[in-house]
């Protein structure tokens, strides 16, 4: 660690990316209080909010702190690829939290614990839409500008890279709950594909974060295009074949089944990975075509 100068950096709490993790800290901590006092929890969905407002919380705050105490130099990462990355994922999750929450614990009637749960309710949905507007600030402020150097999760490339591995999260989501893919053949074959993609992908990430790009055996802008190319070429097939095995008369029904339980319909959950696999489709064609016109390093 360079013991040239002051010990403590300012910077982590007075650089607008420093204030920007001021108030997710703020948000979230109001948010987690809000929800552990009054508002409640309860069932997988709550506990997922739960886990990401606490994560958000106290991985920002370590985050913050080891940028104060300079203890991030001593760290064997690239940190600058690191805070970017969860910045963006944890973007993506406030955002999921801020919808789910509401909607499986907000109504518009007073519940029977009456209406000031309700209203703490509704405070928890601001406090976590604030907490998901301060971690997009980071990364809108961290992102890679033109003329400077930065790490690659700092490219629209690498920013793409998280959000393509979140809504592949989503597909398997939705296809453990009981979307019959196992009924087919091509239906495996896409969900093959689902896992290879998301399984690069992550790799991907990792290793840029990790600092250990250079165990690749050939350079790693150009690995990483190859690989978005292939994915894209396997998205389009998917993009096809899914929904032909799910929607057509031949194989699955094009219309929702009258007789289908809501929550654990087949029909419902085959909608939500074709309309997922189209969303990460455009997002790896757009990956690519950032791919072909950045310049970056691997350790800032």
């Amino acid at each position: 660690m360079d013991s040239q100068g002051p010990y403590l950096n300012l910077n982590a709490v007075a650089s607008p990316v420093g204030v920007a993790r001021v108030w997710q800290i703020v948000f979230s901590c109001v948010t987690v209080s809000l929800v552990a006092h009054q508002a409640g929890f309860s069932a997988a969905y709550g506990t997922f909010c739960m886990f990401v407002w606490c994560l958000c919380l106290t991985t920002t705050a370590c985050v913050v702190a080891l940028e104060f105490t300079r203890l991030h130099t001593c760290l064997r990462l690239s940190w600058d690829n690191f805070t970017i990355t969860f910045a963006m994922l944890a973007t993506l999750m406030c955002v999921t939290a801020s919808v789910v929450y509401p909607v499986y614990f907000l109504q518009a009637q007073c519940p029977h614990e009456g209406c000031e749960v309700r209203n703490y309710r509704i405070a928890v949905t601001v406090f976590s839409c604030l907490a998901s507007v301060a971690y997009l600030a980071e990364v809108i402020v961290a992102r890679a500008k033109p003329g400077h150097v930065s790490g690659y999760m700092a490219t629209a490339s690498g920013l793409l890279k998280i959000v393509q591995a979140f809504v592949a999260c989503i597909i398997f989501g939705a296809l453990i709950n009981e979307s019959q893919y196992r009924r087919h053949a091509a239906t495996q074959y896409c969900v093959a594909v689902y896992s290879f993609c998301f399984a690069v992908t992550v790799i991907v990430v990792l290793l840029t974060v990790s600092g250990k790009t250079p165990l690749l055996r050939c350079p790693f802008d150009r690995f990483v295009v190859v690989y978005t190319f292939v994915a894209v070429l396997m998205y389009v097939s998917v993009a096809v074949i899914w929904p032909v095995f799910c929607f057509d008369k031949k194989y699955g029904s094009p219309e929702r089944p009258y007789n289908c339980p809501r929550g654990k319909c087949p029909w419902e959950s085959q909608l939500v990975v074709t309309i997922f696999t189209y969303i990460n489709l455009i997002l790896y064609i757009a990956d690519l075509a950032y791919s072909q016109r950045i310049r970056f390093i691997t350790q800032p």
